[in-house]
């Protein structure tokens, strides 16, 4: 190639061309590394937005990864590996995203911290990716209720919203494809166990009880201290929204303090501003609105949905939502699948799927709302769970308990004495029939476990999927 011009002298465009070339690839090769830890809903998110945003991606999964999950990878071009971790290149990144499934105190977790390598969890890796106006919901019980239900108002109203975090689809694998006005994020304790600089415009706690705490040294101090990140980086222009019943709540807030303004609501106590339940009716006020909906006319009953209820009210009402799209929405929401969901009625006995129901807060809450004999199907694998809190539910609600599960000596040895009827079985279609054969026309077989499902099932979606299939074929 002739590299002098036509003077004769050297043409030094050619060698800055080929230079430019040299340190865009120069460049290329320094891209930030980006370590992905778990291929799930939030890893393969994270994978996309991180690419679009010029980061060198590798995503590592110690198990096999779902078909859907790796062929979106492949499709991405993303880089990665199953069945393993390669520490050598794990430990080799600028900042790593870890899935929620992963614990803080796994060895590979501990060795990235001793490097000083930044571990962050997938709303915290996206947080700066987006200006939308965030809605950020966590608690013990409730939030995705909560989620849906706020999500479905600010829909009716005609925004343009989206609905994620830890249900659907990623709050990472939302931010690459779209940028709406709002995020309404369900947030479990594990995904703000991983934020840094994440901060909600609005945030809402639904409440607190004991759960988890198998990741949490078994110190319920902790659980809660990682429930109320979500308000750790708000401002005094930002919102928490609190349940004022919940003495866990309420004692944090007298001895910590938050910028965000609060915004209470309470079933029991009439409130100057919030959201409060009187006469049969829930009433919001705020600093330029103040109405009244029916509790009769909403579509999910029970009082533990008034105060979800209220939370998401509270949230559309400070987004400036109209209070007639606000009752509007009250009245024809539909439930969250495998929460309280009637299943089929035969022979006068109805079937309800509460597989969601993995601690004892939230079968509480469903044995509260039972207004018929029930037989109670609990069981699965145990949280530190203690079934004495449910002991004068239990006595007044249920005939007979069901246990699904393989490991039921907890759960027998508390109500041995109160109970005369205690089954064991290990599979839904053997808990369905028995509990049928046990139930009478007018009864309540209710699947509310009380437990996680990993014992025999996939998820608590696969256990409640399996109940409605063995209802079915009754």
């Amino acid at each position: 190639m002739d590299y002098r011009n036509s003077v004769g002298s050297i043409d030094h465009s050619y060698f800055k061309s080929q230079i430019s070339k040299l340190e865009k690839n120069l460049n290329i090769a320094s891209k930030p590394k980006l370590v992905i830890l778990g291929a799930g809903e939030s890893g393969v998110g994270t994978a996309i937005l991180g690419l679009q945003k010029g980061f060198e991606v590798f995503v590592s999964d110690q198990s096999v990864i779902k078909d859907k999950y790796k062929q979106k990878l492949i499709e991405n071009q993303v880089d990665f590996e199953e069945g393993q971790h390669d520490e050598v290149r794990i430990l080799n990144a600028d900042v790593v995203m870890k899935s929620p499934g992963i614990p803080d105190k796994a060895l590979l977790i501990k060795k990235l911290r001793e490097k000083g390598i930044p571990v962050v969890s997938e709303i915290e890796f996206a947080f700066p990716y987006t200006q939308a106006n965030l809605i950020g919901i966590t608690g013990s019980n409730g939030k995705t209720t909560t989620t849906m239900l706020l999500y479905h108002i600010l829909k009716k109203a005609g925004l343009n919203v989206a609905e994620g975090g830890n249900i659907g689809e990623s709050f990472a694998g939302l931010v690459a494809q779209n940028q709406p006005d709002y995020y309404v994020l369900e947030l479990s304790s594990f995904q703000l166990d991983g934020i840094v600089k994440f901060a909600p415009y609005i945030g809402i706690i639904t409440n607190i009880t004991p759960d988890h705490l198998d990741r949490y040294e078994y110190k319920f101090e902790n659980y809660i201290a990682s429930k109320f990140r979500i308000t750790l980086n708000q401002t005094e222009s930002d919102y928490l929204i609190y349940d004022a019943d919940d003495e866990v709540i309420t004692d944090w807030l007298n001895k910590n303090k938050t910028r965000a303004r609060l915004v209470p609501f309470s079933i029991k106590k009439k409130l100057e501003y919030g959201a409060f339940k009187e006469n049969n009716e829930v009433k919001i006020i705020t600093d330029n609105n103040t109405f009244t909906m029916s509790i009769a006319s909403f579509a999910v009953q029970g009082n533990h949905n008034v105060k979800n209820t209220m939370a998401a009210s509270l949230a559309a009402t400070l987004l400036r939502v109209r209070k007639e799209t606000i009752r509007e929405s009250m009245e024809d929401f539909e439930g969250a699948p495998h929460r309280l969901e009637k299943v089929l009625s035969i022979r006068g006995v109805q079937f309800i799927n509460d597989s969601k129901a993995t601690n004892i807060n939230s079968v509480y809450y469903a044995l509260d709302s039972m207004t018929q004999p029930t037989v109670w199907i609990v069981g699965g694998e145990d949280k530190g769970n203690d079934y004495m809190e449910l002991m004068p539910l239990v006595r007044e609600k249920v005939k007979a308990i069901v246990c699904l599960g393989l490991d039921n000596r907890k759960i027998i040895e508390t109500y041995q004495n109160v109970m005369p009827v205690i089954v064991e079985t290990q599979g839904a279609e053997e808990a369905v029939k028995v509990a049928f054969k046990l139930a009478e026309k007018g009864d309540v077989v209710l699947l509310s476990p009380a437990c996680a499902s990993f014992d025999l099932f996939k998820n608590y979606e696969d256990r409640g999927n399996q109940f409605k299939e063995a209802v079915l074929k009754l």
